[in-house]
């Protein structure tokens, strides 16, 4: 497909050049490199000769590491080489939101490894970046409760800012942090982000007052929750905990087999294009209004069978009384 795209020339006397007649080289280097991975994405998408210089390496190399710092471990780096495109692959990847594959079997045994890329945002600025590595075909892993946790008890990260001590405040502080929370699979090349764009909720703990930001993916009748605690501390605001782990309807914890099962589904899933920014939370919300509505109706049907319980206690004692008087006649 030949380009039909032209750029203002004031030399010309039409006003414009077509751009196949720009040099390569210096697309590249002064119009690509200015561009983010959506609008590369789209500009490849116009022309073999803009699709062919977008294709390179590099370019989604920077976007990335710009992106998700956390991409810029040698881990993460050896990894993303193994994808069919590379760092285009890995973007075209996690950088969509997900929709997890339905009807799929899911056997957790292909996916050996898996690897957390995770940044942690304040408005624009940086506050955590952090590789994890965790197995997952040891019993201890698949049968215990599915917890992964960026910081260490005793650690935390500082903040450059204040500690809020009221509710408003705090409200409009949490809605400020984005999570970036990637899963890779090595073994299958696959990579997805199970965090919302944007927090899912904002509340204080109801014991130690810290803050609390949830961020949230929900697969079918399972929430990954990505849960980023606040504390205060020499009046400026510190991270204590960064931890991700799924929870059922219930309200249950699953285990290590159960969540990998649901992870492979996100990763095995289709990416779909949203603008939508409160589209995580939205789906957190249905989640949660959906799990009330189970807690209801399990509430209705317990107090059915308790009166159930009672009738049958109250008529097995009248017809036991009834009894006992026959007899006495």
């Amino acid at each position: 497909m030949a380009c039909s795209f032209h750029v203002y020339n004031a030399g010309n006397p039409s006003g414009a050049t077509a751009i196949s007649d720009v040099h390569p080289d210096l697309i590249q280097t002064n119009i690509l490199t200015r561009l983010d991975g959506p609008t590369l994405t789209s500009v490849a998408t116009t022309c073999s000769q803009l699709h062919a210089l977008s294709s390179q390496d590099h370019l989604w190399s920077n976007i990335c590491h710009s992106t998700w710092p956390s991409t810029n471990s040698p881990r993460v780096e050896t990894v993303i080489t193994t994808f069919p495109h590379g760092y285009r692959s890995f973007f075209s990847d996690s950088f969509p939101t997900a929709s997890p594959a339905k009807n799929s079997r899911v056997n957790p045994d292909h996916t050996p490894e898996l690897i957390s890329a995770v940044d942690l945002f304040h408005r624009e600025d940086l506050i955590l970046s952090k590789v994890i590595e965790t197995e997952t075909v040891t019993g201890w892993f698949r049968c215990w409760p599915f917890r992964l946790d960026l910081l260490d008890t005793k650690d935390s990260v500082q903040m450059p800012i204040h500690y809020p001590e009221e509710d408003d405040t705090c409200q409009e502080l949490g809605e400020e942090l984005r999570l970036s929370w990637i899963v890779i699979d090595p073994a299958g090349r696959r990579a997805v982000n199970v965090s919302s764009r944007s927090p899912v909720s904002v509340r204080r703990h109801w014991l130690t007052g810290e803050m609390e930001v949830r961020f949230a993916t929900v697969v079918e009748a399972v929430v990954c929750i990505m849960t980023v605690r606040c504390g205060g501390g020499g009046g400026r605001m510190h991270v204590r905990e960064v931890s991700m782990h799924m929870e059922d309807m219930d309200g249950k914890q699953l285990n290590g087999k159960d969540s990998l099962g649901n992870l492979v589904k996100v990763l095995e899933g289709k990416r779909v294009k949203s603008k939508n920014k409160n589209e995580g939370k939205d789906g957190y919300l249905e989640f949660e209004k959906r799990k009330k509505e189970k807690e209801e109706r399990k509430l209705r049907t317990e107090r059915r069978l308790d009166m159930l319980c009672v009738v049958l206690v109250t008529v097995s004692f009248s017809a036991l009384s009834c009894l006992c008087l026959f007899r006495e006649f």
